[in-house]
């Protein structure tokens, strides 16, 4: 944690000002001490230069599994691609260079984003309820413009209006009130401030989609035991699922019925990496706790809710939705 940012941090449980007993630090980089609150009894540790802001057994503690397993597995710079650019620019629609804002990351996983932002020139603070900050850390955290902390999307510890812009995704449908977690981000907003968030589209699909069926299985089975169990049957199901892809008109279909992520001509997926992106996403389709799809009407009406102008909800798969808060300085 930058000793630049004491100053910036709130008690998330009352909102009152955090100061910092540091135990160890090195180049105004604190690795190690307590953060305690000045109103209430509240204190929270730095650890391994992170903030933790929660206890480490939660409900995403799956997420930090999977992250910390496969830290490299979707960062644009480590995998040779795109993917993670791509979508986070055609959904933002935020310029390259943002340079004197401050961007909130919500659910920052391994970071893949996370890399993305840094690269706007913005202050950026990434955060997680799991432990996939410390895979974020080790893949981002020489960014002078980075500030990494592990906290509850509905305790943030940082006062209100203090970002130009927020972003979530993948991350709301796996929360246990999904419209209570994106409202309780829009706050965080300064006037003239963009959210952006996308999530899973809630369809009469779902319905059929083989994993809704798994889940009601594996996500009572212990995270670790599941993660080993996949690593020994997805590389038996991927080549079968490649080659029912092979069948003209029908192969897609086909290869669906096999209850695996399989990438292979969806993403620009190295085929020698076909077999990490598989575990990794089919883990992170049946290991959640929540999974909780919504509909376009229903982001949409959120947005309103919230106050939130400019409104934009599409769909190029999942659905994402964009919107800005008013600005009362302007008539």
């Amino acid at each position: 944690m930058k000793e630049s940012i004491i100053n910036d941090l709130y008690c998330p449980a009352c909102q009152g000002k955090l100061e910092c007993r540091v135990t160890e630090a090195k180049n105004n980089e604190i690795e190690a001490g307590v953060l305690t609150c000045k109103n209430c009894p509240g204190n929270y540790p730095v650890r391994d230069y992170i903030p933790r802001f929660v206890k480490e057994d939660n409900y995403a503690a799956s997420f930090g599994l999977e992250w910390n397993k496969h830290s490299r597995t979707q960062i644009d710079k480590f995998n040779g691609t795109n993917i993670s650019r791509d979508r986070f620019y055609s959904q933002t629609k935020w310029d390259k260079d943002l340079k004197n804002q401050k961007i909130l990351e919500v659910g920052c996983g391994a970071g893949r984003f996370t890399q993305i932002a840094i690269e706007t020139g913005a202050e950026v603070y990434s955060f997680d309820l799991s432990t996939a900050v410390d895979a974020c850390l080790a893949n981002n955290g020489t960014a002078k413009n980075l500030h990494i902390f592990q906290a509850s999307i509905y305790e943030l510890p940082f006062q209100k209006g203090y970002f130009d812009k927020i972003f979530c995704f993948g991350v709301l449908q796996h929360t246990p009130d999904v419209k209570k977690a994106f409202s309780s981000l829009v706050p965080y907003l300064k006037p003239g401030g963009e959210i952006v968030v996308d999530i899973y589209k809630k369809s009469v699909r779902n319905y059929f989609q083989s994993k809704y069926f798994l889940r009601i299985f594996t996500k009572q089975v212990d995270s670790t035991k599941l993660y080993i169990l996949l690593t020994k049957v997805v590389p038996v199901l991927l080549p079968a699922s490649s080659a029912l892809k092979k069948i003209p008109a029908f192969g897609n279909s086909l290869s669906s019925l096999i209850p695996i992520i399989n990438y292979k001509n969806v993403l620009p997926v190295k085929d020698e990496d076909l077999m990490d992106w598989a575990i990794l996403d089919t883990f992170d389709m049946l290991s959640p706790r929540y999974d909780s799809p919504q509909t376009m009407k229903t982001l949409k009406r959120w947005f309103m809710e919230a106050g939130l102008t400019d409104i934009q909800v599409f769909s190029p798969g999942m659905i994402v939705g964009r919107g800005a808060k008013p600005d009362g300085n302007k008539s």
